[in-house]
This record gives structure tokens, C-alpha cells and sequence, in this order.
């Protein structure tokens, strides 16, 4: 039995902040189990590995005892999370969510107990509430507090418009809490805010204020940007076991130790360990193979982690082609200009080797596109019909592109 003091050690790592660090403590050490809340608005289809690190601690919850409530927020989704944007997010329809929301369901089980976690929606209490309701909720909060969030102070000084119902959002989320009754709500950085709101409404209803831990956001493939797939750094849930594996080899050794502290499941002591074995003369890539077998092995299995690394060393070592690559089948119709030449860029985008036109022309330029095997540099190159050709980008991406 691992004890209290042991557990907020492990609860504490790669956390940024905890409000209010004593009442928490406190709150640990009683005997009664700890409502976790966590919610997550459904805005796109799949997860990346920068939702896990939150993922991750309730995990940590859910193993010392407590009760971890995954809250699909389907309802705010519908609003929109102003946080950290220049711009009112577009609106998602009902049916939009709801094909996300089943996608989130389907992969949070690959971290957490599926018997053990308590799956909420929003609107199982947002959408019964009449108007009357809605104006006691929004009337314990001002404007001017709300312009003092730096996000629409920012919107408001340039003259960019903010929506009335983004002002909404805030109080949602913290109403929630109320509905739930929570004792703790994790979030990023970026969520302060909303986080403290809860906070402030559970007091204004009678409740104690839950606790706050927030997490910091993990740095994408760059290192640089916070992981997303706006910025193209992100490593999906969804990613097959060698695109996955391949990712996380390609992380700087400086950034691979923030991985280990924020997605590892390993302690802070076998992790400690680690970084004397390289400080003592180990190859920091034999400890990002470490790192990349636990990673795909979650999400995938040992045995695709396994055939992950012979992939890779196969690939980077020995200069060999997966052993699968997909078949992608494109028209030449589809990528002909008006005088009949073909345009690569296009067929790249097409083939889904890139996400866009734009990032296939500026792919070519930079010398980063090869067919079988033979750099190419320029978008001329002749596609004929009725043939199959092996594109790669970089040394990650591969597509084996059908011409008919």
C-alpha cells in the first residue's frame, strides 16, 4: 500500500499549480474517495498525446482509489472554449459532437479504467435548465471581471468582437462542478480561469470550493509550440504504431525528458535512474527507445511496439521501406494542370502525405519529398497512368500512390 504522503508525490509531478495547496492536503489525507473532475469538449475527432498528460494523472486518481469523472462537455461544445483564442470559435453542430464524443469514449480506455470511470455529458443538466435559471447563473459574475481574463481583454483592446455567449463558457464549466459536486478539477494552464470559477460558484451554492491542479502543456514534435494539430507537431491516439513510434524517436533528447515526466507511467525514481545512465555515458537514443515501446505499447500493443522498432531500425539503420505502406488510388485527371503537366503538390495532398497544397510546394522546395527513393526538386516530374509509385517525406511518411 503505497501511503498518502507517497501518493501526493506522484500526484504532484508535472503538475505546474495546485489551489489551494494546503486545503488539497487536507482534502487528500481524508478517508472518504475524492470526486476527479476533468472535462473535455469534443471539437475535433481524435485525441494527441498532449490530452493524455491530464489522462494520465487521472489515471493516477483512479489507481490510489478515487472516483475520476471523464465530463464529454457537449453542451459548451456547442459555445465554443474562448481560452487562449483571438477569435470566436465556429459553432459545431449536435451531430458533429456526438460523432466526436464517441471517438473520445473509445480512447480514453487505452489510459483509464473503463470499470472505474464515471462518463458525464454536460447536457444531461445544462439543456433542462429554463432561463430563469440561466440568468441566476450568469448573475454571479460581472463584465468587468470577465474582461480581466487576458484573452478577451486582448479582443476587446484591438476591437476584435467578443460574443455574448462566450462569456457563457466560464460560468458552464463551473456550474458543472456544482452539478458534480467535485472536489478536484485538473486542467492545462490555459484553463485557469474556467477552473477558478468553479471554484467560485460551488462556494456561491453552498458547496466547498473543489481544488485546483493544473497541468502545463506539453510541447509538440518541435519542442517549441504547444502540441496540437493546428501547428502539425502533434502524435494522434489514432496514429498507427510505426508513425507513433517514429514521432517520439524524432523528439530532441532535451525534450524527451518532459515526455518521460509528463506521459511516463514510470516513477519519479526509475525516471531519476534514467538520467544517470546517461549522465553516466548511455546513449540517450537507447532511452528513447524506452520511452517510444511504452508510448506505442499503450496505445497499441507489445507485440506492434516490438515490430515498431525493427520497423525503425530497419528504416534508419539499414535504409529498408516499411514493411506496409498504404495504397492510396488517385485520377491523373485529378492532378493535370490545364497544359497537361502534372501538379505534385496536389497529388501529395491528395495522397494525404501532406495536409495541404501549400505545405506540398514548400515540402518539394525544401528538398523533403523523394519517389522511390530519389530526392526530388521540382513539381514537373512525370506521373504517368496505370502505374504505382512509392512516395516518402521525410523519413516518417510514406504512401504508395495508384495512378489511374
Amino acid at each position: 500500500m503505497v501511503s498518502k504522503d507517497k501518493q501526493l508525490d506522484e500526484i504532484r509531478r508535472g503538475t505546474e499549480e495546485v489551489l489551494v495547496e494546503k486545503d488539497f492536503v487536507q482534502r487528500y489525507k481524508q478517508t472518504k474517495p475524492l470526486k476527479i473532475k476533468v472535462g473535455f469538449d469534443p471539437t475535433a475527432p481524435d485525441l494527441h498525446l498532449g490530452h493524455t498528460v491530464i489522462i494520465n494523472k487521472m489515471r493516477q486518481f483512479q489507481e490510489y482509489g478515487h472516483e475520476v469523472i471523464f465530463l464529454i462537455g457537449d453542451f459548451t461544445a456547442m459555445i465554443g472554449d474562448p481560452s487562449g483564442v483571438n477569435s470566436t470559435r465556429p459553432v459545431l453542430t449536435k451531430e458533429q459532437i456526438k460523432k466526436n464524443a464517441k471517438t473520445y469514449t473509445n480512447q480514453i480506455y487505452k489510459i483509464l479504467d473503463k470499470n472505474k470511470t464515471r462518463v458525464e455529458f454536460n447536457s444531461k443538466w445544462m439543456s433542462k435548465i429554463d432561463t430563469a435559471k440561466l440568468v441566476e447563473i450568469t448573475s454571479n459574475y460581472t463584465v468587468a471581471r470577465m474582461l480581466e481574463r487576458e484573452d478577451f481583454k486582448q479582443r476587446f483592446r484591438s476591437e476584435n468582437p467578443i460574443s455574448i455567449h462566450e462569456f457563457l463558457y466560464p460560468l458552464i464549466q463551473g456550474y458543472d462542478s456544482v452539478e458534480l459536486q467535485a472536489d478536484v478539477e485538473l486542467g492545462g494552464t490555459d484553463q485557469k480561469f474556467n477552473l477558478l470559477m468553479g471554484r467560485h460558484l460551488q462556494q456561491i451554492y453552498g458547496q466547498k470550493p473543489q481544488s485546483v491542479i493544473m497541468l502545463p502543456l506539453l510541447e509538440g514534435l518541435d519542442g517549441i509550440k504547444k502540441m496540437s494539430k493546428s501547428a502539425n507537431n502533434y502524435i494522434a491516439l489514432t496514429d498507427s504504431a510505426d508513425e507513433m513510434f517514429g514521432k517520439v524517436m524524432s523528439l530532441s533528447d532535451e525534450i524527451m525528458w518532459r515526455y518521460y515526466e509528463l506521459l511516463s507511467t514510470k516513477t519519479i525514481d526509475e525516471i531519476n535512474t534514467l538520467k544517470l545512465q546517461v549522465k553516466d555515458g548511455e546513449n540517450p537514443r537507447d532511452i528513447k527507445f524506452i520511452l517510444a515501446m511504452e508510448i506505442v505499447e499503450r496505445f497499441h500493443s507489445i507485440k506492434q511496439a516490438s515490430s515498431a522498432k525493427d520497423s525503425f531500425l530497419n528504416r534508419f539503420q539499414k535504409g529498408k521501406l516499411p514493411d506496409e505502406i498504404e495504397l492510396v488510388t488517385i485520377s491523373l485527371k485529378d492532378i493535370q494542370n490545364n497544359n497537361q503537366k502534372t501538379n505534385l503538390a496536389k497529388l501529395l495532398s491528395l495522397s494525404e502525405l501532406v495536409n495541404s497544397t501549400s505545405e506540398g510546394h514548400r515540402a518539394i522546395k525544401a528538398g523533403s519529398i523523394r519517389v522511390e527513393g530519389k530526392k526530388i526538386d521540382n513539381t514537373n516530374l512525370v506521373i504517368e497512368k496505370n502505374k504505382t509509385y512509392i512516395f516518402s517525406f521525410g523519413k516518417r511518411r510514406f504512401k504508395k500512390v495508384k495512378i489511374i
